[in-house]
């Protein structure tokens, strides 16, 4: 299993389900469910349950939040470095989602983040555990200027970086690093933010993020297909698989994270473009299925069991 070092988004999920299609203007009847959440802190507990030895270091207030985030990643086997705002609250996300999963509404409280410069981040412990980790995992929470130094140290170290794209907002913060990371997981609308172009097949997406010098990266287009291609630029090679139907869609908060996850794990495993997109969709597939940004029964036996499933990519 492989170190790995995670650092960005940790902090407090809260989703409004709705139990009828939400009616705009008026009041929706529903229910409150308050958990840890965050891209980094996802990802990082999903690899942690598929047997990885990952650290976590993510900005956090002074606050009872931030109590229920520590705890969440020790439940997950992670070792939780924060870096501690005693005099601020812990980010939150706040979110209203209709009875089939889907996003009504959010609202992300996430100023502390922008507090972070880089010199909080790149202190000489953190060089320590950068020089002995295996993977770097950001997500794009903190500011540019500290986005750009973590890709200068990794490139530094030639240490692969993987980059989760949180909003189309936030990737653009990676404009000046693409060529740096390894693996970018976006969704289409963070694809168009990076790349400044819309796509009308898969291999279009593929093209613009070459031309803007991404290397390698997965980009997921709702129903449709989810592309990924090569992790340099001497393995441009491309391919789509249309995720199979789920029987019951339960929550779409984490699918994203966890199609990072799962695609991480094979490449840290040494394994094809084709085997590592299979397996991050069939884990997304698996987290959609549940309530919640995570599975706490998450295994590599489920994930398996998973794969059973799955259809082959193809080439494009």
């Amino acid at each position: 299993m492989a170190r790995i070092l995670v650092i960005g988004g940790a902090h407090i999920d809260r989703k409004g389900w709705l139990s009828a299609p939400h009616q705009a203007g008026a009041s929706n009847p529903g229910r409150w469910q308050t958990e840890a959440g965050g891209g980094a802190f996802n990802a990082a507990r999903n690899l942690a349950r598929l047997g990885h030895e990952v650290t976590l270091v993510a900005p956090r207030g002074g606050d009872a939040s931030a109590d229920l985030v520590a705890r969440a990643a020790d439940e997950a086997g992670i070792e939780d470095c924060p870096l501690t705002f005693l005099d601020r609250a812990t980010p939150s996300y706040t979110a209203i989602l209709e009875p089939d999963g889907n996003l009504v509404t959010a609202l992300a409280d996430m100023a502390l983040y922008d507090m972070v410069p880089a010199r909080r981040l790149l202190t000489s412990r953190l060089r320590k555990r950068l020089a002995t980790t295996d993977l770097l995992l950001v997500d794009s929470n903190l500011p540019e200027s500290a986005l750009s130094a973590l890709a200068d140290a990794a490139a530094a170290l030639a240490l692969p970086l993987a980059v989760i794209a949180v909003s189309p907002a936030k990737a653009v913060r990676w404009k000046p690093s693409l060529a740096k990371i390894t693996c970018l997981a976006m969704n289409s609308a963070e694809a168009a933010a990076l790349t400044g172009k819309q796509a009308h097949a898969p291999g279009e997406w593929v093209k613009h993020l070459l031309d803007c010098g991404l290397t390698g990266g997965i980009v997921s287009t709702g129903a449709g297909p989810v592309v990924a291609f090569g992790s340099s630029a001497s393995d441009p090679a491309a391919i789509a698989l249309q995720p199979p139907p789920l029987d019951q869609l339960l929550d779409v908060t984490g699918a994203g994270d966890a199609l990072a996850s799962g695609y991480l794990d094979g490449l840290l495993s040494s394994g094809s473009i084709e085997a590592n997109l299979t397996r991050g969709i069939a884990l997304a597939r698996l987290t959609a299925g549940i309530r919640g940004p995570v599975r706490p029964d998450l295994s590599r036996a489920l994930l398996a069991q998973a794969l059973e499933a799955m259809p082959k990519p193809s080439q494009i």
